[in-house]
């Protein structure tokens, strides 16, 4: 397969179904149904309520999609810029192994230079190693010295009624 053949495409809110159906595809292959909360209604809101808040890249293989990528704006005050987080990027099995990810993230890499982005980036499961090598053979680097902290359910609730 060539490059031609692949499309990256922001989503349409007609292409709202086809990205709440990867999203379920993406808690499925995470081991992560049970805690999937969103729906269809939700993704909607969110990519085109009255505030936007994310936005979806794409993938088309011909007339198939592939896979996406969700993404949002963030903000770093020590660069005093803002960024794009890659909330999920997921190609299905039966593409994979065509450059669909790595396209997908070349173009979201060419939006975050566009809006004058200083960061890209994203969370990795520790267990997703092929995940790992591609992000690593691409020049990402792990921010190893972080760690991500979350608050959910009756813990969240707990500390809002404190």
């Amino acid at each position: 397969m060539t490059p031609l053949d692949i499309q990256i495409v922001p989503a349409r809110e007609s292409d709202v179904p086809i990205v709440y159906s990867l999203i379920q595809r993406l808690a499925e292959y995470e081991r992560l149904s049970h805690e999937l909360e969103a729906t269809e209604d939700g993704i909607r809101e969110a990519m085109f309520g009255e505030w936007p808040m994310i936005e979806v890249l794409l993938a088309h293989v011909g007339k198939d999609v592939a896979g996406y990528a969700l993404f949002f704006h963030n903000f770093s005050t020590f660069v005093g810029r803002r960024g794009l987080y890659l909330e999920d990027l997921f190609v299905l099995p039966e593409h994979r192994g065509r450059g669909i990810g790595k396209r997908l993230l070349s173009h979201l890499a060419k939006l975050a230079v566009e809006r004058r982005c200083r960061r890209l980036e994203w969370a990795v499961l520790d267990w997703n190693e092929s995940a790992i090598r591609f992000y690593k053979s691409i020049g990402a680097v792990p921010m190893d010295e972080w760690t991500t902290y979350r608050l959910t359910g009756d813990a969240l609730d707990r500390l809002a009624d404190s």
